[in-house]
């Protein structure tokens, strides 16, 4: 517990009140029972931020009604005696800040692995969850932490993730959980946002790890350019004591340059360098294997997902459980049962003319790993239809790429909706379908998801047709105007297209 005194200290000691403030927080004795900047989270005795370039001051009116007793902003919405504004500079490292130390975050009692990179984080994390689980397991301990973008798990709450790195606040509010809990490892996500706006700032990584890098989130709203995502990236490994770092990544002599801030660097992948070396990748029975080399042993695993791009991600989480002695045993038992929800999740209609694949590929990189990964495991599948979508209002450069690069691998393309937020649907929709005809595939464009996935199988007879859903995986919402829509999913839609399908034969 702090007093609004003791908050307001630490931010002057840290450099993060602006000038202007006017120390109305200090000698003031009120104590902080909570932080939050979500209005309806307020409690009697809470610390509210006021953040974001949508911030009403009608949510601290309403944080005040449910008893705030101070705030932290960038500027004074309101004077009311009894309520001092914490004035600062920066809102977002003051929330990390100030949550760090009203959590009392200490690096020394959770073990955090950082993974970042532009592709393969979720399913890395849960590969690595999955290998200290094991390890807990067979030592009669507790079963590890999470925070990925489809689930977080803090010892005390599993539920469906909203971002891929939660806010300063949240994200402590999960480590003290994960701390009072009792967890040994927490396996987590971070993103460049969460990277470039403090998210994560004050955090200490046991391990960092680095698997890739590709354009993306490239908008006025992310990353001016590849520059500053690359940057924001990069600098995970300021907060790393040890970097475990993908040498088969674009850009991997900068990574390692990068990496040396960190105390110590692992390198892996398929180079000859690589400190775990993986050699010898061979499909058999639908299954993919390969060999893994290092100091330490020379073993082969085998994975019990689809797709030949987890065996980097695979590789980067045996690299950093091999950091931390989780025994091999241990790594080949999680690899061979991990499942990541939407992920490569496959469903094949009875006749076995249809296969759908839902799938969370959103990006340049992660649709060139997606179609290669298709044609060398579904070889007996002569045609794609892809379905997918792109966001508003971000990463616009997706719509040039993704549009080519389905049109380019597909024999048809249905463009529908994925988080089209307050840019109009159609304005989307006709961007993407420039580059789908510029590559000569043909398009439809159908803005309802289900409509799309369920027009996309029945147009598939009797020849053998792979059906990629691809941009939202096992995500049930969509963000469409300033609301967020709950919706089935795209398995759903997919199984629901299917059954439409048997019953019209």
């Amino acid at each position: 517990m702090r007093t609004l005194n003791e908050m307001g200290s630490l931010l002057s000691a840290r450099g993060l009140l602006a000038e202007e403030d006017k120390n109305q927080w200090k000698g003031d004795t009120h104590s902080v029972y909570w932080i939050t900047y979500d209005s309806k989270r307020a409690v009697p005795g809470t610390l509210f931020f006021c953040k974001g370039k949508n911030f009403k001051r009608e949510y601290l009116e309403e944080a005040i009604h449910r008893g705030c007793v101070g705030y932290v902003s960038e500027k004074e919405y309101i004077k009311k005696e009894g309520v001092p504004c914490l004035l600062t500079n920066d809102i977002r490292n003051a929330m990390a800040v100030l949550a760090a130390s009203f959590f009392g975050y200490s690096p020394e009692r959770l073990l955090l692995t950082g993974i970042t990179g532009t592709k393969g984080k979720t399913t890395a994390a849960w590969y690595l969850k999955a290998m200290f689980d094991q390890w807990e397991k067979e030592r009669g301990g507790k079963e590890t932490g999470l925070l990925s973008s489809v689930m977080n798990y803090d010892g005390m709450r599993r539920e469906r993730s909203t971002l891929t790195t939660p806010e300063a606040l949240v994200l402590q509010e999960h480590l003290f959980n994960a701390r009072t809990a009792g967890l040994s490892h927490m396996a987590l996500e971070v993103s460049s946002q969460a990277l470039k706006y403090g998210r994560v700032k004050e955090l200490v990584f046991d391990v960092a790890v680095f698997l890739n890098i590709s354009e993306d989130h490239i908008s006025p709203g992310e990353h001016r350019d590849f520059e500053d995502y690359f940057t924001s990236k990069l600098s995970i490994f300021r907060q790393a004591r040890t970097a475990c770092v993908n040498l088969d990544a674009d850009q991997s002599s900068q990574i390692l340059k990068a990496a040396r801030k960190a105390g110590r660097i692992v390198t892996f992948g398929k180079a000859p360098k690589a400190d775990y070396r993986c050699c010898s990748v061979s499909r058999e029975g639908g299954r993919i294997s390969f060999q893994v080399v290092s100091r330490e042993f020379c073993e082969r695993f085998e994975l019990g997902m689809k797709g030949g791009f987890n065996v980097e991600n695979a590789m980067a989480a045996i690299a950093a459980a091999s950091i931390y002695g989780v025994p091999v045993s241990c790594m080949k038992k999680a690899l061979l049962k991990t499942q990541v929800p939407g992920r490569m999740e496959t469903l094949v209609s009875r006749d076995g003319a249809v296969c759908g694949i839902v799938d969370f590929a959103h990006n340049r990189l992660s649709f060139e790993k997606l179609y290669e990964a298709v044609f060398q495991e579904y070889p007996q599948y002569r045609k794609i239809i892809t379905v997918f979508g792109c966001p508003g209002g971000k990463a616009l450069n997706r719509r040039k790429e993704l549009g080519l690069l389905a049109g380019i691998y597909s024999d048809a393309v249905y463009i529908t909706s994925d988080d089209p937020g307050l840019e109009s649907q159609e304005k989307i929709a006709d961007e993407i379908s420039v580059y789908v005809k510029l590559a000569g595939c043909p398009c439809q464009k159908l803005p309802d998801r289900r409509k799309a996935i369920q027009r996309a199988v029945a147009q598939v007879g009797k020849e053998k047709t792979l059906i990629l859903i691809l941009g939202k995986g096992c995500e049930r919402r969509q963000k469409i105007g300033n609301t967020v829509q709950p919706c089935p999913g795209d398995m759903e839609y997919l199984k629901e297209a299917l059954r439409l399908r048997e019953n019209k034969k």
